[in-house]
């Protein structure tokens, strides 16, 4: 039996990159690194480069604030030997080569909302944050309707850019401000337009992405597999997301909100499920969120369930309210209940900021900060009256106002796309989602095991009434529980099998393409997290 000179040169390839990955070294080495680096290319080091230890600590210890505590604060996650908040393409291309000259990993981070934290800890030991904040530029051609964003930008700055722009120029995006959009357009991004718009990702037309060479590819000589994957995919498995370009959409001058709360004792509880049967069927321009917690009663000072049925109309009151009375009549709306108001007026009201002057959407720091652990599901079938008498038992167990489940309605444009268009797969066939979070104030391990073993409680008792085979989740709601990468025992390429079990539930069959794009394109999975997609392992070839 004979050997192949090409075989032995894969392997060797092989043991050398895997070496490479698994040594360690000193901040002070990185920082060494990327200061010859960033000098050679004549860029300055002083606002780039944060470490606990030098004169900016105290901007590292602001710069890891983020609005979920709990995965910095509990075992096993480790903080960042550094912080690295690069202006320009090239010096990100500085944070590669030192990350694989001295063997020392690096996250990614645009707004380090991410539920598990996997942006800014790691269990790996040492690693680097490249954070993208400082690349956030946006640039409009309102007459083409397009828009080039950059991934260290907030939805917030984008929503305010384009409300500068025009009374009418709007994006399909989420509603919290503060969120970057690297990770929210990269892994979906739903939003309160989602049923006439569909979601971010699916409006992305191009982009610029730095891969694991330092190169920068656009749309086309990226290609279209990789295009595909970042769409949906999340875009740090692949490279470094630079900017998307995006299709804006146009919205009427005036659209209508309304907020209506029900407890339990004014049947919450029918509501709920009658909503069920029409929020993916009623007129796309309308989406109807559902708020579940549990308060104390101002009336009989007891525990009570309160649905807030939250709703953005793409219209004004006098054609929503016909629709209201002929599909959800239960719900009594009336006009008074109802405020007309501009799109970015309607932003600021759905961020819990109704009064604010707009500039408060260019705030990048979270309004608070929690311990916080969040889990999601797609319904298929509407819930029984005994399963949402269940939920309520589950809500009254944490404390008043810190379990809130929210229901987002699908249907409508989400389901003018195939389940394998984008890596998105969750259309035709969803009625809605739940997005289960938890919230509690304080610290430590022993803390958020109680809050914990309540999460996954409730998750276990969902099992009967959500998806199956598999059962789905939201990547943008990421959950360590549904499965981790293992990289034990210098082990860096990961496990296919270990991953296929989180993957599918992200991703459904479209997490075999996406894996497939990720061994051609980073093979030895220099950019990954404790859940990445992996490359396939490379298979030992023979002759003879």
């Amino acid at each position: 039996m004979g050997s192949s000179n090409n075989n032995i040169i894969l392997i060797f390839l092989c043991i050398t990159n895997l070496l490479r990955f698994v040594g360690s070294s000193s901040s002070g080495d990185f920082v060494e690194c990327l200061t010859v680096q960033l000098e050679s290319s004549n860029s300055a080091t002083d606002d780039l480069i944060y470490t606990p230890s030098n004169n900016n600590s105290s901007s590292y210890a602001s710069l890891l604030i983020t609005q979920n505590l709990r995965p910095g604060s509990t075992s096993p996650y480790n903080k960042p030997l550094i912080i690295f908040t690069p202006f320009y393409d090239y010096e990100i291309q500085s944070a590669i080569y030192c990350s694989k000259k001295l063997g020392i990993p690096i996250r990614i981070r645009s707004g380090g909302h991410d539920y598990e934290g996997l942006s800014h800890t790691s269990q790996d030991n040492p690693f680097v944050v490249v954070d993208m904040r400082n690349l956030r530029r946006i640039s409009i051609d309102a007459e083409q309707k397009t828009a080039w964003v950059e991934v260290g930008a907030t939805l917030g700055q984008l929503y305010h850019t384009l409300a500068q722009k025009s009374g009418t120029l709007a994006f399909t995006a989420g509603v919290c401000p503060t969120v970057g959009i690297g990770g929210h357009f990269s892994g979906g991004g739903y939003g309160m337009m989602s049923r006439r718009h569909s979601i971010s990702a699916d409006h992305i037309t191009d982009a610029r992405i730095m891969n694991v060479d330092g190169e920068i590819l656009d749309r086309r000589s990226m290609g279209e597999d990789l295009f595909w994957a970042i769409r949906g995919g999340g875009g740090t498995s692949f490279g470094i997301v630079i900017a998307f370009k995006v299709n804006l959409i146009t919205v009427p001058e005036t659209v209508t909100v309304f907020n209506v709360t029900k407890t339990y004792e004014q049947n919450a509880t029918q509501l709920v499920h009658r909503w069920q049967y029409i929020v993916d069927k009623v007129d796309e321009n309308l989406l109807m969120r559902v708020f579940l917690r549990s308060v104390r009663s101002v009336t009989t000072g007891k525990r009570t369930v309160i649905a807030s049925f939250t709703t953005l109309y793409l219209g004004g009151v006098e054609d929503l309210l016909p629709i209201m009375k002929e599909k959800f009549p239960e719900l009594g709306l009336v006009e008074k209940d109802c405020t007309e108001m501009s799109w970015i007026q309607s932003v600021l009201v759905f961020a819990y900021i109704p009064h604010q002057p707009l500039e408060v959407l260019l705030n990048r720091t979270p309004p608070f900060t929690v311990y916080f652990k969040g889990k999601s599901d797609y319904v298929t079938e509407p819930i029984p009256v005994d399963g949402l008498i269940g939920i309520w038992r589950f809500l009254h167990e944490e404390d008043e106002n810190m379990a809130e489940i929210q229901l987002s309605p699908y249907g409508g444009a989400l389901n003018s796309f195939s389940e394998s268009e984008t890596p998105f797969p969750h259309r035709t066939g969803n009625i809605f989602m739940i997005d289960y979070g938890l919230s509690w104030d304080s610290p430590g391990n022993e803390e958020a095991g109680k809050h914990l073993n309540w999460m996954r409680r409730i998750y276990g008792y969902m099992a009967a009434y959500v998806s199956k085979s598999p059962r789905a989740a939201y990547f943008n709601y990421r959950d360590l529980d549904l499965g981790v990468n293992n990289y034990s025992s210098g082990n860096i390429i990961g496990s296919y099998d270990e991953a296929k079990v989180w993957g599918m539930k992200y991703f459904k069959n479209n997490f075999e393409r996406l894996v497939r794009v990720k061994t051609k394109v980073d093979p030895s999975n220099f950019f990954r997290n404790e859940q990445s997609i992996p490359p396939f392992p490379l298979q030992p070839m023979y002759s003879s």
